[in-house]
């Protein structure tokens, strides 16, 4: 079974459960002052096995696994067995980082709650933008995909001014820093770890898109 699928089903299974038991997603939500105050620092990695509802689950779920598949692969071939592992890191590691601004922007804000794994998610489709930025990707209602490069670069800029206007109850930020740091996150382990040039070979394929055709 690969990484993304073992995630999705885990996710789904505990963010059906806490649909039912508010008890659960009151002790796995992300609560910045119960962080701060009570060192429950788990709660950045738990909020993202919850989802507020069906339609939000079903999303990232969806999205995950279209992207991830592909990252997983990629880093499979790039690292070999340790691309298995390289993966986990980044989603687990995305869940935390995405967070971390909404945690010092929110310490003492009793009323603020967060759930959901977009920050991590973000973070596998930026690293499958940075791995296949010409592959489409779908937006609805339009009747075409777009580049994965074009998506990537409108997708920051409507999250960082959504981010900044902060009128509803999505957290932008979550997805502006997670995907950010999927970005990042590929190219230092491949810097580290490997000879593979992914900015290199994004840069490359951009290059070779033809706008008009």
């Amino acid at each position: 079974m690969s990484i993304t699928l073992a995630i999705v089903i885990i996710t789904a299974v505990i963010s059906f459960t806490a649909f039912s038991n508010q008890k659960i997603q009151e002790d796995l939500i992300f609560y910045p002052p119960a962080v701060d105050r009570r060192r429950q620092w788990y709660r950045f990695i738990t909020s993202g096995f919850i989802h507020a509802n069906f339609f939000h689950l079903f999303f990232n779920m969806w999205a995950l696994y279209s992207f991830g598949t592909m990252v997983e692969d990629a880093l499979n071939q790039i690292f070999g067995p340790a691309g298995r592992i390289y993966y986990l890191l980044l989603y687990i590691s995305a869940l935390v980082v995405s967070l971390l601004p909404t945690y010092f922007n929110n310490r003492d804000n009793y009323h603020y709650r967060s759930l959901g794994a977009s920050g991590a998610v973000s973070a596998v489709v930026f690293a499958g933008i940075l791995f296949f930025p010409l592959n489409e990707i779908g937006i609805f209602p339009l009747p075409f995909g777009i580049p994965g490069f074009i998506f990537g670069a409108l997708y920051l800029i409507i999250s960082s001014y959504l981010s900044r206007r902060g009128m509803d109850n999505i957290n932008h930020s979550a997805h502006l820093w997670g995907s950010v740091y999927g970005f990042i996150y590929v190219i230092a382990i491949c810097a580290l770890f490997s000879s593979y040039p992914p900015i290199q070979a994004f840069i490359q394929q951009v290059q070779s898109y033809h706008f008009g055709k």
